[in-house]
């Protein structure tokens, strides 16, 4: 099938989905705007990458020419473009023949509510899609929600993970002094950093007042625009000898850094799909998540995990405290994490979903 992608190929997840195409052999085609350039080596050597000329907010407008054009060369059986607001902008304004539009989050969480003109834009994207498709139900909910219709047709295309490379029997389980609460997210204020270093702060003085034994520590990766206003809370706290920013690291490391982990704590304000839970329940660690939509969707509260509500420090440091004093717990809800991880959102299934809908589409066009 020839596949024609059209989205930022500086993103982690269009990567992903490209790569997995090409290597399943389809003939794919990746096109971006200038300025979303994928890092050396990202992508498949069989994705053939097209850089338009213009970057920035206005390459979804200046590019609309060279897009028509590359479409027509191509002439693919399938295209998929990905985010609503600005690529979603740029399909429409091209006049792209029947596409997929792919939601992805803060285009229908975000987007609509900034401007009545964005709300309008969003709108008239959508409605010029053939066919649209979200990665979680909550997403997909929203999208239906903004365009005020309950019968709009969206196919769910989860964005799970590779189990063969999330696989906590690849990590040797070594005794350790420390129990390790840790987390993967940008260092935003959206993804909860703060509520997260002020509920450990006091699950650790609840702890030495008991007289717990073991020590307790915090690791965060991850890199952004805050790190030295949470640098300067974890001093302020005095903080320095238990919560760690260990900076970014590549997505190929994050297995690794989960399986140091003992519970994975998650506290976003938003969360659209919760991949960062996902992947810890795939490595068989509990997770203790705020009640953003994309964590309600996957993680079952009190089963592979504990689900509390947004910006409550407190209630976030008790039920990180009921796993680090509950063992057995950990190891039960570690266990039925990474059973629904692979009943759900096995990347491999995943790919099928999305290839079906691909098949559905080729076939429409056909007749």
């Amino acid at each position: 099938m020839k596949i024609m992608f059209v989205s930022a190929a500086n993103s982690t997840h269009t990567v992903r989905w490209v790569n997995a195409l090409a290597e399943r052999g389809h003939e794919v085609y990746l096109v971006s705007n200038r300025g979303h350039e994928p890092k050396e080596d990202a992508l498949n050597s069989r994705v053939k990458l097209y850089l338009m000329k213009h970057s920035g907010g206005k390459g979804y407008y200046l590019n609309v020419g060279e897009l028509r054009k590359i479409a027509k060369r191509i002439n693919p059986d399938v295209i998929n473009v990905h985010y609503a607001s600005g690529y979603g902008t740029l399909a429409r304004k091209a006049r792209l023949p029947k596409y997929i539009l792919s939601v992805w989050g803060s285009d229908v969480y975000d987007f609509p509510y900034e401007s009545r003109v964005k709300n309008y834009i969003l709108k008239r994207n959508v409605r010029s899609a053939s066919y649209l498709a979200s990665t979680s139900n909550c997403m997909a909910v929203q999208l239906k929600k903004v365009m005020q219709d309950e019968k709009l047709e969206i196919t769910i295309t989860p964005f799970g993970v590779d189990l063969n490379q999330f696989d906590p029997k690849k990590y040797k389980e070594t005794e350790k002094e420390e129990l390790i609460i840790g987390n993967i997210k940008a260092l935003e204020e959206i993804y909860g950093i703060e509520e997260m270093i002020l509920a450990f702060r006091n699950l650790k003085k609840e702890l030495e007042q008991e007289h717990y034994s073991r020590k307790i520590k915090l690791l965060i990766y991850g890199s952004g625009s805050k790190k030295e206003q949470y640098e300067d809370l974890i001093n302020k706290q005095n903080l320095q000898d238990s919560v760690f920013l260990k900076g970014k690291i590549p997505n190929t490391k994050v297995p690794e850094a989960i399986s140091e982990f003992d519970i994975f704590c998650a506290l976003s304000r938003k969360e659209s799909f919760g991949v960062a839970a996902v992947e810890a329940m795939a490595m068989k660690k509990p997770v203790v998540a705020s009640d953003a939509d994309g964590f309600k969707e996957v993680i079952e509260d009190g089963k592979t995990g504990l689900i509390i509500s947004r910006k409550e420090i407190n209630k976030a440091k008790d039920a990180l405290k009921k796993l680090v004093l509950d063992e057995k717990m950990r190891t039960k809800m570690g266990n039925n994490g990474r059973q629904r991880v692979e009943q759900l959102y096995s990347w491999n299934d995943n790919v099928e979903k999305m290839l079906n809908l691909y098949e559905r589409v080729r076939c429409d066009n056909e007749h």
